[in-house]
This record gives C-alpha cells, sequence and structure tokens, in this order.
C-alpha cells in the first residue's frame, strides 16, 4: 500500500484527525467518507437494535465512529463485524460515563443471535422419544447455556436497571430446526443439568443422579418428574434428543 492509500484509509476512518490527502474532490471525500460509515453503521445497527434504540444518536456515532478509528478487523467480512464491534467493545473501548452499566452483557446477548443464526451446524433428524429419563442424550451443539447480571432479554427504553438484581439472569439461546433463532429463560439448576448432559456419561437418569448429589444430597426420585417434564420441553424445543 502507497503512502496516498494509508493516508486516504486513514482519513475515511477518522476524517477529524487524519487529513485527506491533496489534490482530490471534496464532493468525492463526501461521497467516500459517507460510504464507508453509513455502510458500517447500518450493519452495526441492524446487528445491536436494542443498544441503538437505548443511545441516544450522539453518543451512538461516536460510539461506531471510535469503533472505525481504533479497531482492527480481523475479518474483511461484513458478517462478522458485529463479533469485531463486540471485541471492540470488550476490549479496546474507553470508559465513557454516558454507557448504561449493562452495555457489554446487552451486546454480547445481542451478538449471539446473530453468531447463532449464521452458524454452520445442522440439526441430525431425530425420532421423538417419550421417555428420555432413561435415555442417553445428545445436546445440540446450537444451543448456547448463557448467564448474565442483568435481565439482558427484558432491557429496551422502558426498562434499564442502574444495578444488577440479587439473581443472575439464566438464558438458553438456540437455533431450531425451522432455522429460528429463539430464546427460554431458565434457571441455574436446568443450565447445571443440561451441562452434565453435554458430558454425555451415562443416560439422562445418571445426569439427574449426578445433579442431585451436586445440590447437597437431594434425593433424585423427587427431581424425576421436573426432569422428565424438562426433557420433554427440551426435545420440543430442538435443544436435546436421544442419542442414537
Amino acid at each position: 500500500m502507497s503512502q496516498i492509500q494509508r493516508q486516504f484509509a486513514a482519513h475515511l476512518r477518522a476524517p477529524v484527525r487524519n487529513p485527506a490527502p491533496e489534490g482530490i474532490e471534496e464532493r468525492r471525500l463526501d461521497i467516500y467518507r459517507d460510504l464507508i460509515y453509513n455502510n458500517i453503521e447500518g450493519f452495526i445497527a441492524g446487528g445491536f437494535p436494542v443498544l441503538r434504540e437505548i443511545l441516544a444518536d450522539d453518543h451512538w456515532h461516536q460510539l461506531v465512529r471510535d469503533f472505525i478509528d481504533r479497531h482492527q478487523s480481523a475479518s474483511p467480512y461484513f458478517l462478522q463485524i458485529s463479533q469485531e464491534f463486540l471485541t471492540y467493545l470488550q476490549n479496546e473501548r474507553a470508559p465513557d460515563p454516558r454507557d448504561p452499566p449493562f452495555l457489554l452483557e446487552l451486546a454480547h446477548y445481542e451478538w449471539v443471535e446473530l453468531a447463532l443464526d449464521v452458524a454452520d451446524e445442522t440439526l441430525p433428524e431425530a425420532v421423538p422419544h417419550d421417555d428420555l429419563l432413561s435415555a442417553g442424550i445428545e445436546v445440540s451443539k446450537l444451543l448456547w447455556c448463557l448467564s448474565y447480571q442483568y435481565p439482558v432479554h427484558r432491557l429496551g427504553p422502558g426498562y434499564q436497571p442502574q444495578t444488577p438484581p440479587a439473581e443472575l439472569t439464566y438464558l438458553l439461546v438456540y437455533r431450531n430446526r425451522a432455522d429460528q433463532v429463539e430464546f427460554m429463560l431458565s434457571n441455574a439448576a436446568t443450565v447445571h443439568f443440561i451441562k452434565l448432559l453435554q458430558e454425555r456419561a451415562g443416560s439422562a437418569s445418571d445426569a439427574l443422579a449426578r445433579l442431585a448429589a451436586d445440590m447437597g444430597g437431594v434425593d433424585p426420585a423427587g427431581l424425576a418428574s421436573f426432569a422428565r417434564n424438562l426433557l420433554l420441553d427440551l426435545q420440543a424445543r430442538d435443544i436435546l434428543w436421544a442419542a442414537k
């Protein structure tokens, strides 16, 4: 890349801080500046719609311009701009007193939806099973078990808590066989049970026994009804199925 190309690229990334190369018509520069910024800003706004709605216009545009200026993207693909933006927020962004305290968690939650939507994995065909508790279980690779300090699924212009609730928010975010990304509000016990199932060590009953032990010696029989109904619900959602 020539010195002129570097200067031109630096100007497009941060026009105020970096002067344009001499000899380029201002009208043409305006077209290039608007094209670069509007494309990137529009893609980020589409990937983080709640965050965009919450932040004031000047705050949002300053955030996006700082991303364009500061972040060196590892990928040239537009589909990965959301991941690059999340990396910038997590590792490079200077603190701003206007930022809501849940900014990082909300951004991560919104990114997960796009990440699952474009994931390459496909779900195998599975025959519904009525007694999953006695079966070995396969858990979908298109499931993410997430926990947040803030109830990210409820955040919006009308609900912006400034301190986190006493309890964590547990969410199952997944893509079903219709290629729809869905979420399910969950709890610590369910998430732990699913993680035991992901280990695929024995049957679901074995995982339930381990869950009961981890909960302080609870009788597995007392959890059986909960586990049986939960497994059927998760099967209907394409989150898990009986292993072959």
